[in-house]
């Protein structure tokens, strides 16, 4: 080689760009969503999905949400399309804390932050309550996003033991005695995945070991006013005893419609100070028009008769997944009776694999979750979530036929 060329070829390595830096390893530590993840895979439109935890679409309130934003677009177009407070649009805190107040739980509009999405209110909290090495104890199994959630922030996730009627308050007591966490997290009325809901007398024995020991409660609440039938539970935070370490989470995701990403959180005042901080370096704030615009509809639409329409809707579509169960699966299954919400849990017997089994499943144009991801501990490889609401009764008759099939090929 001339020394030209030599001189050349130095020139080019030298101008070769050097690799960016990896990426942080909490990102492949905590992975995506096996939901999401499902239902990428099952966007086909014969597939009938029992995967998401979507609303059911024709039964949104199109006409009247649409109105609500015309008419904030109409009268105040200026405060509607201008940045916002961090804290939350006044009318619409003002909405949701009377909202609180009627049903059992005090609530000031200064107790509350909107968020955008209940979802980003749980990685608020994570930001503001946990340091890398915390103890975080969730319901077994437990929502995934916020396992995700607490996973991103470094936490040390464990299972809280339970039974068919959820969180065991002595297994809780004798968790927190040994391992010091920061928070418990737990949906305790129609339970993702589970769809079951804690019962008062453990809620209140919850609340008085969070008293006794010390110890945060983030109380999530998106399916709570879907009730099919039975009495409503108050919740932990009406408790005396948690009133002072205890967040509750609320959303119209599963009421209103999931587009607008609209949840808020009720905490006390120095922890809700640390998450607007939080929010300002996320989002700033939640979209000024979606707040005006759900607020115009609380104030001129009757949201609970629209719910109660919808709660009667998605109590037909449980019952025809309740009466379509035996038939569909295999001899010795077992699954839960939701009062309401959104999920079935089912437990195949103990041979069965259902992530494995999956595949095999959706070739019959069908898919579910399978259960392994939602346990923060030792997985239960033979559950499966199903969401009954998406889909009309119809619809999930023929679902859980072809979910038959699928299970027989096997």
């Amino acid at each position: 080689m001339t020394l030209a060329a030599e001189t050349a070829s130095a020139a080019s390595a030298a101008l070769a760009p050097a690799p960016v830096p990896p990426l942080a390893g909490r990102v492949s530590a905590v992975g995506g969503s096996p939901v999401r993840d499902i239902l990428a895979v099952t966007a086909r439109p014969e597939v009938i999905n029992f995967a998401g935890g979507l609303p059911a679409p024709e039964l949104f309130d199109a006409e009247g949400i649409a109105a609500a934003y015309r008419d904030v677009l109409a009268e105040q177009p200026a405060r509607a399309l201008q940045y916002s407070t961090t804290e939350g649009e006044p009318a619409l805190r003002a909405a949701l804390a009377a909202r609180n107040s009627a049903r059992g739980l005090a609530t000031d509009p200064d107790d509350l932050l909107v968020t955008t999405g209940s979802q980003q209110a749980l990685s608020l909290l994570a930001t503001a309550l946990l340091e890398p090495g915390d103890t975080v104890l969730v319901e077994n199994p437990c929502y995934l996003a916020a396992l995700q959630a607490f996973g991103f922030a470094g936490a040390r996730i464990l299972p809280v033991p339970g039974d068919e009627d959820g969180m065991d308050p002595g297994a809780l007591e004798e968790l927190v005695v040994r391992e010091r966490p920061k928070l418990l997290y737990t949906v305790p009325t129609f339970q993702n995945p589970t769809g079951r809901t804690l019962p008062a007398g453990r809620r209140a024995a919850i609340a008085g070991v969070a008293a006794r020991r010390g110890l945060w409660i983030i109380e999530d609440d998106p399916y709570g006013e879907l009730r099919f039938e039975g009495e409503r539970v108050p919740w932990i935070a009406s408790h005396e005893t948690a009133r002072d370490r205890t967040v509750l989470l609320g959303s119209f995701s599963k009421v209103m419609a999931p587009g607008l990403r609209i949840g808020w959180l009720r905490a006390p005042a120095g922890l809700r100070r640390a998450c607007a901080v939080a929010k300002q370096a996320a989002d700033l704030h939640t979209p000024g028009v979606n707040q005006l615009a759900a607020a115009r509809y609380l104030a001129d639409r009757d949201l609970d008769a629209h719910v109660a329409r919808v709660a009667r809707a998605y109590g037909e579509r449980r019952d025809a997944m309740l009466a379509a169960l035996p038939a569909a699966l295999p001899e010795g299954s077992a699954w839960t009776r939701p009062e309401g919400g959104m999920f079935v849990w089912v437990r195949l017997p103990e041979t069965y694999d259902t992530t494995a089994l999956l595949p095999r499943v959706v070739r019959e144009d069908v898919a579910y979750v399978p259960g392994a991801p939602f346990h923060a501990g030792e997985p239960d490889r033979s559950t499966l979530r199903l969401c009954f609401v998406t889909q009309t009764p119809q619809e999930i008759a023929e679902g859980l036929r072809r979910l038959a099939r699928g299970l027989r090929a096997v």
